[in-house]
This record gives structure tokens, sequence and C-alpha cells, in this order.
């Protein structure tokens, strides 16, 4: 079991050889984060302002579109389609599947009998007369081949190779190292952008809280509430019975203005209903 145990564990990594390049790695690393996180953090604010835009433009906006659009393409495309491969299509695919059955066949046959009575003996006898000079031909590009490979490593392999070995791989080693840190400086900054973004937008809602919100509030529970209290009992209610006041003055001026310059309104006469004037006499009124 022990054993068991022993051959289940990971082995050990090996040591990592150390890299000649570490001192350049180090030298390079502070100044790049520094310089890409000041360049990242003015964008990466931005980006998140355009994020909250994209995604209210997409939930109030561009669904409703879409779903507009999708109606409309399936009226104006769908639906035609539709229309064209049920009643263009298929009957156009019957028409082929008949041709298939029942005229392709002779053709193909007919074909075949060419190809095996005419074509057959004529390939054959131009192979036999183009057999030699092929093989001719494929000497002479042979030979030319390997003439032309042997220049060309000497003139151009072999340089490649050394221009390869002893410049491009070192200066493409020492720039890898360098993207490489650029690229780990950009998620870093990226990161502390986000955080900073984060903590200036919290910032910035509670001093807008502090500095309009709640004295605002505290205005209108302190202030505007009880002086609008006052207002209402001191001037509103005591307008408005003034004002019904002068109404009903108003009324019984016009009242008495009519009765002086036309006098009192006629009543109206009482009208004989014609009902029996007994006591137990059922009438309309009783």
């Amino acid at each position: 079991m022990d054993m068991q145990k022993r051959s289940r564990q990971p082995s050990p990594r090996p040591p990592q050889a150390h890299q000649p390049e570490g001192c350049l790695v180090v030298a390079v690393r502070i100044p790049v984060r520094i310089f890409v996180f000041l360049v990242v953090l003015p964008v990466r604010l931005l980006w998140d302002a355009l994020a909250a835009a994209a995604r209210f433009l997409w939930q109030y906006v561009l669904a409703p579109v879409g779903r507009a659009l999708g109606r409309v393409l399936h009226g104006l495309v769908v639906v035609p389609l539709i229309w064209l491969y049920r009643y263009v299509l298929t009957p156009l695919g019957h028409a082929l599947v008949w041709l298939c059955a029942h005229v392709f066949p002779p053709i193909g046959h007919a074909l075949m009998w060419l190809y095996a009575r005419v074509l057959t003996p004529i390939g054959h006898a131009v192979v036999r007369l183009l057999t030699p000079v092929v093989k001719a031909a494929a000497w002479v590009v042979d030979m030319l081949g390997t003439a032309l490979y042997r220049i060309a490593r000497v003139l151009l392999v072999l340089p490649a190779v050394a221009l390869w070995r002893w410049i491009l791989a070192p200066a493409g080693r020492v720039l890898g190292i360098v993207l490489k840190e650029i690229g780990e400086a950009l998620g870093h900054a990226w990161r502390a952008a986000g955080y900073v973004a984060r903590a200036a937008g919290r910032v910035l809602g509670t001093l807008f809280r502090w500095i309009f919100l709640e004295p605002a509030r505290w205005v209108y529970r302190t202030v505007l509430t009880p002086v609008g209290h006052v207002v209402r009992d001191l001037v509103l209610h005591p307008v408005a019975e003034a004002a019904r006041a002068v109404g009903r003055a108003v009324r019984q001026a016009r009242a008495d203005l009519r009765r002086a310059l036309l006098g009192e309104p006629r009543r109206p006469e009482p009208v004989d209903r014609r009902e029996p004037r007994g006591r137990d006499t059922r009438t309309l009124d009783r």
C-alpha cells in the first residue's frame, strides 16, 4: 500500500534552469507596469462607461428593434422562401429525378461505350508514344533540381540559418520578454484601473448623495414641509373660504338684482289631481 501511495504521488518537478535574462526582466517590469497603468486607467474608465451604455442600449433599444426586424424578415424572406421551395424547387426536383431515371442513363451508357471503344485505345497509344519523352524530361528536371538545390543551399539557406541563429533568435527572445512583461503589465493595470474606477464611482456616488440628495431631503423635510403646512393653514384655507364667501355673495347679489329687475319668480300653480278626499282613500300622496 505504501508503494502504491508513493507511486500515485506526483513526481517532484525538476528544477528549472536559471534564465540568463532574469536581470532584464526585473529591469523592464516595474517601469513598464507603471507606464501601462497610467495609460490604461482612463481607457478602463471609458470602457466601463461604454459597457454600461451598451447594456442599456441592448436591453431597451436593440432588443425591441431586433424583434421587430425578425418579424419583418420573417414576412419578407422566410415566407417567400417557403413558397419558393414548396411551389418551385420541389416540382423542379421531381422533374430532375425523372430525368435522372429516364433520360440520363441511356446517355451515360452511350458515353461509356464511346470511352471503352474509342478513347481507351487512343489513350494507350498516346501513353506508349510519350513514355520515353517523359522519362527523358524527368531526368533533365531531376538534374536541374539537384543543381538548383545546391546553389540555393549555398546562397540562401546557410546565410538564413546563420542570420536566424545569431541575430533573429536572440532578438526574438528579448522581444518576447518585453512583450510578455507589457502584456502582464496591461493585465495588472487593467485590473487596478477597474478597482480605481469602482472606487471612484462609489466616492462620486457618496459625494453626490451627501452634497445634493441629503441636503435636498433635509430642506424638504425641515423647511419646505412645515412652510407648506403653514401656507396651507394660514393662507390657502382662508383664501379658499374667502373665495367661497365671495361666490355666495355674488350669487346672492345676482339673485337680488334679478328680483329687483324682473320681480319674484312665478310659483307653479297647484294642479288638481282629481283624487278622492276621503281619509281611507288611497291616493298618490299616501
